[in-house]
């Protein structure tokens, strides 16, 4: 039977299967899926938001969609845990990057953001996100938060609720702030996993604790352990609409060096999958991936951890489709 994901040569008229295929060959896209053209008959997409203009340290991450599609093709289909082929649950392409109208305004580049993935909503598509900046964020909840505010997994390193920086509110350690003030995530049924590292200031904290976000300080996430941080986390955002959005510096930058903030002492890859693993069964309405930044990684192992992790997010978001529930 032909897969949704199968090709057709366009020379030789020959259908092939692209996850048998070398992994070497082939033009790259997001785990080998098809380059969508259109949303028509897609389930979830894979998109790439190429943009740092957002960092408040080291840039790098508008590198990281291009490299996160060239070593996802170590992907395969059967997660090896769940057994779950995400690509026979569900309908998955590449629909490429967001594109930018003036990519050295950061309003008018959130704004494209935004228009993009309120695109991908309407059409009732999932989306997991490459980025990027973690600024990204913001714009996709506005895409695609449209009833009522949503709940969040939050995977990093930083709060990401700072105030106004150097005279600027849009920054990557500012949207979940942003999006608070915007009603567009509910702080109350948000967790944040891995938060650690020194401050010159401590409001992005301060904020996170006091709208009631709850915050898993990396000390506290040793101490308890992966199994009852599921726990909690599934607790917190309940049964409600939830994303999850997974910075790569939350991980020890052993594991993720191509970062622009790195921080020691962070998740190792097997806990961050664990974790992951872990949330099956929740109402999420998409996830996504940051600042991977390849230029200060030339082993590619940052980016083949950004793309594992992808994985692990769409075999999450594939067990909710089934044949039985299309229309």
């Amino acid at each position: 039977m032909k897969k949704f994901y199968d090709r057709k040569s366009p020379v030789t008229g020959e259908d092939h299967r692209t996850m048998l295929e070398p992994r070497y060959g082939g033009m790259p896209t997001f785990m080998r899926t098809p380059l969508a053209t259109t949303l028509e008959n897609l389930d979830i997409a894979f998109v790439g938001v190429p943009y740092d203009g957002g960092v408040t340290n080291r840039p790098g991450a508008r590198h990281g969609p291009r490299e996160m599609r060239s070593q996802s093709s170590l992907m395969r289909e059967f997660h090896h845990v769940t057994r779950i082929n995400p690509y026979e649950l569900a309908r998955v392409a590449d629909v490429g990057d967001v594109r930018f109208s003036k990519p050295f305004d950061h309003e008018a580049v959130s704004k494209d953001i935004e228009n993009f993935f309120r695109k991908i909503h309407e059409a009732g598509v999932l989306p997991i996100s490459a980025g990027g900046d973690h600024s990204i964020t913001y714009p996709i909840f506005k895409g695609i938060v449209t009833d009522q505010p949503i709940g969040m997994v939050h995977i990093d390193a930083h709060t990401d609720t700072w105030g106004e920086i150097w005279g600027s509110k849009f920054h990557h350690g500012a949207p979940f702030r942003l999006a608070v003030e915007d009603g567009l995530l509910d702080p109350k049924r948000t967790i944040q996993i891995g938060i650690r590292g020194g401050q010159n200031f401590l409001d992005g904290i301060d904020f996170s604790l006091s709208n009631g976000m709850r915050v898993v300080f990396i000390e506290e996430f040793a101490e308890l352990g992966v199994k009852n941080i599921i726990e909690e986390a599934r607790k917190v955002v309940g049964d409600g609409p939830t994303y999850i959005s997974f910075d790569v510096d939350g991980l020890d930058p052993v594991y993720a060096p191509g970062t622009g903030t790195p921080e020691i002492g962070g998740l190792t890859t097997l806990e961050a999958q664990l974790l992951l693993q872990g949330l099956g069964g929740l109402n999420l309405v998409g996830g996504d991936v940051v600042e991977v930044a390849p230029p200060f990684d030339n082993t590619g192992n940052t980016s083949l951890v950004g793309v594992t992790i992808m994985f692990e997010i769409l075999c999450l978001l594939a067990a909710q489709f089934s044949d039985a529930n299309r229309s």
